[in-house]
């Protein structure tokens, strides 16, 4: 019987694999895959950072027209597209400025969306195979939370650019899928970490009647979006989030 789980043989690209998040999905999918993909298997990992042990192409994803020099140079046609590269912001209204809520835009919506059209693009994906693209949005993409407002308009927008996409490109047989964490602790978290007291982060964390989430907790959601499990799947959303949009 055949794996619908099994990854094995796709080639992916990954975005923030340097840390967190992508990092996670990245030792994942070199796992699934089954091959040295370190070694230029079958894994492309962007980030603007290096990571040791990571064979990492280092790559600002707001050049946009770089990043597609990037891909296509490869000569690679992909079967995946992971756009987990992000940023955080926590910006009261009164204080927020239009030059802020830009630059949380520029990686978080405007660099996925430019990522979805050099992959749909006939040189870089594998249109002989059914392809996946998997964003990564967040809880505050469907609730709402204070002080958040453009990176919650940022991730509300995912969805949306999701859905959208789904329909556009599901006659070129690629997905459009993307998963809404809950807070996960990585390095993204700790940077905005000292703007909160013990007490909040205990609050937060008796949001999730599971407790915080793990990088990897995402990783697996991603693998399956990949896989063929998942292949009657597009324009959907996963909550992956420890039960917090169920309270």
């Amino acid at each position: 019987m055949k794996d619908i789980f099994s990854l094995a043989g796709k080639r992916i690209i990954v975005t923030g694999a340097a840390s967190g998040i992508g990092y996670e999905t990245a030792k994942l999918l070199q796992e699934l895959i089954g091959q040295n993909t370190y070694e230029g298997g079958g894994l492309l990992l962007l980030d603007i950072n290096s990571r040791e042990g990571m064979n990492i192409t280092l790559c600002d994803l707001t050049d946009f027209e770089n990043v597609k020099q990037v891909i296509l140079s490869t000569g690679e046609k992909f079967d995946g597209l992971v756009h987990c590269a992000g940023v955080p912001s926590v910006v009261p209204l009164r204080a927020l400025s239009m030059s802020e809520f830009e630059r949380v835009n520029r990686i978080n919506v405007e660099a996925g969306l430019n990522l979805a059209k050099v992959f749909s693009s006939k040189q870089a994906h594998n249109s002989e195979k059914l392809c996946s693209i998997v964003f990564i949005s967040s809880v505050y993409g469907v609730v709402g939370s204070s002080c958040n407002v453009a990176y919650s308009a940022g991730k509300a927008a995912v969805i949306g650019m999701t859905k959208a996409l789904a329909v556009e490109l599901a006659p070129k047989k690629i997905r459009v899928n993307c998963i809404a964490p809950g807070f996960v602790k990585t390095e993204m978290g700790g940077k905005i970490n000292y703007l909160f007291d013990e007490s909040h982060e205990k609050l937060v964390e008796s949001m999730h009647p599971l407790g915080y989430g793990e990088p990897l907790d995402i990783a697996g959601g991603i693998a399956f979006l990949l896989s063929d499990a998942s292949k009657w799947m597009t324009g959907s959303v996963l909550n992956i989030d420890g039960g917090f949009t169920a309270c």
